[in-house]
């Protein structure tokens, strides 16, 4: 088990960094061929930023001209026609647009990419869950109208903090008063949902000035609140700055999940708490299929975007500093269609990896993982398949009940330990050996 509770936010397993380019590329039609498609995930990237975080490794780019984002969506859309003509039967359960900031593009560009959802890939976005990542400097009215008309239910913005000199201190300048006229345009737009990022560990940050963001928050009394500990990473802008402060992250961590508890929120992950819904809210159309991430695929579009079947993970090429950001980007705009067939990075899962995959996703979940399930998948138990997790029961991470695997309060707040700690060693040699650009 690594040391330290933060070691590394585990969203998807493997990670990119263990994916190796794939010789010869595979079809996709091939990928494909024996999958479940009748309940996938459509996820479409866009990597253009107004401005680049200081604490962000994502793959995006800043200052993209028209010109460029006009290109990209051309791209976006030969892959989806390449995409669909491989997996033509493919249904969608759930969606969500993310980056990067979809929203970074204009009201126009907004309408094209549901277009290429809808009648390049067949997603009816009015039936299922469709969630939409926004800044406060690019919620504007015209734009979430775009989101609002074309199906959108959740909206997911990063606020991080309420108070300008904390912003700052993250290398993300933007004023409250812009976060407030954008929070005001998401409410007045109506979308079902609203999700608001919180981040603790800034430089500077108290527990009084943690406490404030957070009831700034709850004053809009959005759906979901996220928490999430600042990073500091390899080619961020903060990079240069690390320092041991995991105390303080941990105890503000802890602060803000009990106020939040308090506030009549439930914990679904460390990071996510959701407002409980009210006894008879209107649900998604029951025809709809349901998507599991457990057993279901996702189709990523984007040059930043992943896919995965039950036994292959994919995506392009990847990077976090601007100059290699940009050279993957120009290459995925001049791709023809045919380019678009295949797979070109990725990672094979063998029984091992899918059980691990397993674990991770249930165990990091407050829901945790029932062992009946797993056994009835795997035809073996989870305890005997992972002895370590006899050492998180030993830490008090653990708990026994029932059937049920499930991480206790303290388990929980490591949850960024516990995950990476789960890793195989291929994956970690991996990703070990992974050059980061």
């Amino acid at each position: 088990m690594t040391s330290g509770p933060y070691q590394g936010y585990v969203y998807a397993y493997p990670h990119k960094t263990a994916y190796r380019p794939l010789d010869p590329r595979p079809l996709l039609s091939d990928i494909w061929a024996g999958e479940r498609r009748d309940a996938l995930f459509l996820y479409m990237h866009i990597p253009f930023c107004e401005m680049r975080c200081g604490f962000c490794n994502l793959f995006t780019r800043t200052g993209a001209s028209e010109e460029l984002t006009h290109a990209y969506l051309d791209a976006l859309q030969r892959q989806a026609r390449a995409v669909r003509h491989a997996v033509s039967d493919a249904r969608f359960a759930v969606a969500a647009f993310g980056g990067g900031t979809p929203t970074y593009l204009t009201a126009a560009e907004l309408e094209r990419l549901f277009g290429i959802a809808r009648d390049d890939m067949g997603a009816d976005l009015s039936l299922i869950p469709l969630s939409v990542e926004t800044s406060p400097a690019t919620a504007t009215p015209d734009r979430l109208a775009v989101l609002h008309a074309g199906g959108t239910n959740r909206v997911s913005i990063g606020v991080q903090s309420f108070i300008d000199a904390e912003a700052r201190a993250a290398v993300r300048p933007q004023k409250r008063a812009e976060v407030d006229t954008a929070l005001a345009n998401i409410r007045d737009t109506g979308f079902d949902k609203l999700n608001i990022d919180l981040i603790y560990g800034i430089d500077g940050q108290t527990a009084d000035s943690w406490r404030y963001s957070l009831d700034a928050a709850l004053s809009w009394k959005p759906e979901e609140i996220y928490l999430y500990p600042l990073y500091v990473r390899p080619l961020t802008g903060l990079g240069r700055r690390a320092q041991d402060w995991d105390d303080q992250r941990i105890t503000l961590y802890r602060q803000g999940r009990d106020h939040l508890r308090a506030s009549g929120y439930e914990q679904v992950s460390m990071r996510m708490f959701r407002l409980a819904e009210p006894v008879g809210t209107p649900q998604m159309n029951v025809d709809s299929p349901t998507y599991c991430c457990q057993s279901d695929g996702m189709i990523g579009l984007g040059c930043g975007a992943r896919s995965y079947t039950g036994r292959l993970h994919y995506s392009f090429d990847y990077a976090v500093g601007a100059r290699h950001v940009r050279t993957i980007i120009d290459d995925f705009v001049q791709r023809p269609a045919a380019d678009f067939a295949h797979a070109e990075a990725g990672f094979t899962l063998d029984s091992d990896e899918r059980r691990r995959r397993h674990l991770i996703q249930a165990l990091l979940q407050t829901e945790g993982l029932e062992r009946s399930t797993y056994r009835t998948r795997f035809g073996s138990d989870a305890l005997d398949d992972f002895p370590t997790l006899e050492t998180l029961a030993d830490r008090g991470w653990l708990a026994h009940t029932g059937d049920r695997l499930t991480l206790t309060d303290d388990g929980l707040a490591h949850s960024d330990e516990i995950g990476p700690g789960l890793f195989s060693p291929a994956v970690q040699a991996l990703m070990s050996t992974h050059q980061a650009r």
